[in-house]
């Protein structure tokens, strides 16, 4: 989950909203993931804020910010991103797919407000919305059926950036086996396997490499090193005990 404070960076704006029930769902899914700051420019229906789909979150409707423009409901934004499936249309901005989109947007909300944009049901953002966003984030749908419901995009995007760990400060960060450690395991790897028979004793340089490059690939981390080293050292003592 987010932290307060970075919940607090993020505004949900959704432009021209024709249904009630999917401005009800969005809020319910800003609420789900401890987000509260949901802004509506120009909604087709002005009893937004009896929506019954908000269960549990109309609090998020009655709270909601109005605009009559985009420029307006983004004013204080130092980010805007815009959600598209683009269909035919040119892309002028960047686009990015969610879960690297997300990961950006949880970076940067740490340091400043991000607008965050869903565009109507039917058409979705127009081109003069898109010219507002520093760049565009998509969610990887089917060719054929690219349009996902708004509360449902809502949902899933938000999900997303909830999710994205990997660039939060706070969590912490598995240190991998050094250069060193990976070296050791490599080395009595190639003795095992020459004093088990399933290398020659005299393995070339190419083989002994094959085996060094498989380590590197498996990224230990430096405790799984460890226990790695201690059992392959079991293993070529009793491979030369019974000798």
């Amino acid at each position: 989950m987010l932290s307060l404070s970075d919940a607090d960076n993020l505004r949900v704006v959704l432009v021209a909203t024709r249904n009630p029930l999917n401005l009800g769902a969005a809020a319910r899914a800003m609420s789900n993931f401890g987000l509260f700051r949901l802004r509506v420019v120009n909604p087709c229906e002005l009893a937004f804020r009896e929506a019954r789909s908000a269960v549990g979150a109309g609090h998020v409707l009655q709270q909601a910010e109005e605009y009559t423009t985009l420029a307006e409901a983004i004013a204080d934004c130092e980010l805007v991103v815009g959600t598209t499936t683009l269909r035919n249309r040119k892309r002028q901005s960047p686009l990015h797919p969610l879960e690297y989109g997300a990961m950006r947007i949880r970076k940067k909300l740490t340091s400043g407000r991000i607008g965050l944009l869903f565009g109507s049901e039917k058409v979705g953002l127009s081109n003069q919305d898109l010219s507002h966003c520093h760049w565009l984030m998509h969610i990887p749908t089917r060719e054929k059926h690219p349009a996902m419901n708004l509360g449902q995009a809502v949902a899933v995007c938000l999900y997303e950036i909830a999710r994205s760990r990997r660039l939060n400060p706070a969590a912490k960060k598995e240190q991998l086996a050094s250069a060193v450690e990976a070296e050791r395991i490599t080395q009595i790897l190639l003795e095992s396997l020459k004093v088990s028979g399933y290398l020659d004793k005299a393995a070339s340089d190419v083989t002994e490499a094959k085996i060094r490059r498989l380590i590197r690939r498996l990224h230990l981390q430096s405790q799984d090193a460890e226990l790695l080293l201690g059992m392959l050292r079991q293993m070529l003592w009793k491979l030369r005990s019974s000798d």
